[in-house]
């Protein structure tokens, strides 16, 4: 039953036939884990706090950095170097304290999704990254949970509805993982800061449609999103059999590898700074932008941008040991499968975690972003 704060909060909901008491009820009742508090999770949160989801599991491992507030709005100045799903949390209960908050501050991995995704009836997934992609649609595949997708790349945005109902998973329209050249990344394309609002706030309807057994859900659609045109397009996609049935239990494990290149030779910032005070210290290879290395980097590397690497081929040395890093670890290990498979290059090591690493564990006076 609604509370009389709650039937004076959700008035708007209760005056709607389709929605009513009992669709409000539906909404206390609802279960839904978002994974990522990044841009599309920020506004999948307000708007489903807002609307009076009961429980809410936000799952994110990452922390708040100053380039995240362009476009993650619930968070500020305040909250920087924060973890995202506590800070994220902090934020709802401001909003709606009417609903529950269950915090996950930590990267949602193999061993753990399954029982995860298994406490909540919808699954949102608000995440960066092709691995987790990956996870969480084979995840509620095993469990029978609907998963709500959202992608964002420069100006164009897609939002999809999988596993509902009977209908196409996320393997059906996406059948294998891209490549390490192949996977975007927003670290080094950039995006516009307003579309993960408009894109998280479809999520959150078609989340809110499952609820409450509304309307077309996207099931089996793509709905595409290009914010320098405004127009939009509806792809329809089948169910392929073979691929639908693909769950925890018959994934090839390689598809959640990090940053989808399992195999690359990395190390660790410590390990680096051994090296680096050696006898025979490696070469530093920077692949951030000028703007980037402008800001922070390591003493002596060479900056050769992820777009630009053609260019910077002649000053990579081919018989000695080089390390290569950017921010966080995403552009510096596509940088290594690409050098490798087709430049040839048996002499690379990416560093885990990227300047970002070395900051947190080596140099504490180093600028973070």
């Amino acid at each position: 039953m609604l509370t009389p704060d709650e039937r004076q909060r959700y008035r708007r909901h209760l005056q709607l036939p389709e929605i009513g008491e009992a669709g409000q009820e539906k909404l206390k009742a609802a279960r839904v884990l978002v994974v990522g508090a990044g841009g599309l999770g920020c506004p999948v949160l307000q708007y489903l706090a807002a609307a009076g989801v009961g429980i809410l599991g936000i799952a994110d491992g990452d922390e708040v950095a100053a380039s995240n507030l362009q476009r993650q709005i619930l968070f500020g100045p305040a909250d920087l170097g924060q973890n995202k799903a506590e800070a994220a949390a902090r934020a709802v209960q401001r909003l709606n304290p009417l609903v529950s908050c269950q915090i996950y501050p930590q990267r949602v991995d193999r061993a753990a999704v399954r029982e995860l995704v298994s406490r909540y009836d919808v699954v949102v997934d608000g995440s960066d990254n092709f691995p987790t992609r990956y996870l969480l649609n084979d995840a509620c595949v095993s469990v029978g949970r609907p998963l709500i997708s959202g992608a964002i790349y420069k100006f164009e945005g897609q939002v999809s509805v999988f596993n509902f109902e009977g209908g196409p998973t996320y393997r059906c329209l996406f059948p294998t993982p891209p490549s390490a050249a192949e996977a975007p990344n927003c670290d080094t394309t950039g995006v516009l800061g307003v579309l993960p609002g408009i894109i998280g706030c479809a999520q959150a309807t078609e989340a809110l449609k499952v609820i409450l057994g509304l309307g077309e859900v996207l099931r089996g659609r793509l709905w595409v999103f290009d914010a320098l045109s405004f127009q939009t397009r509806l792809l329809k996609f089948p169910r392929h059999a073979e691929r639908a049935h693909i769950s925890l239990d018959t994934s090839d494990p390689t598809d959640y590898a990090e940053l989808c290149q399992p195999g690359l030779a990395s190390l660790t910032a410590p390990q680096l700074q051994l090296q680096l005070n050696s006898a025979a210290p490696p070469f530093l290879l920077d692949v951030r932008e000028p703007d980037e290395y402008a800001l922070c980097h390591l003493p002596g590397a060479a900056l050769v941008p992820l777009g630009s690497l053609e260019l910077g081929l002649a000053g990579i040395p081919r018989h000695h040991p080089v390390v290569v890093y950017c921010h966080k670890g995403g552009r510096s290990a596509r940088a290594v499968a690409r050098l490798q498979s087709e430049f040839g290059f048996d002499n690379l090591l990416n560093l885990q975690g990227g300047i970002n690493a070395w900051a947190e564990t080596v140099d504490a006076d180093m600028p973070q972003y």
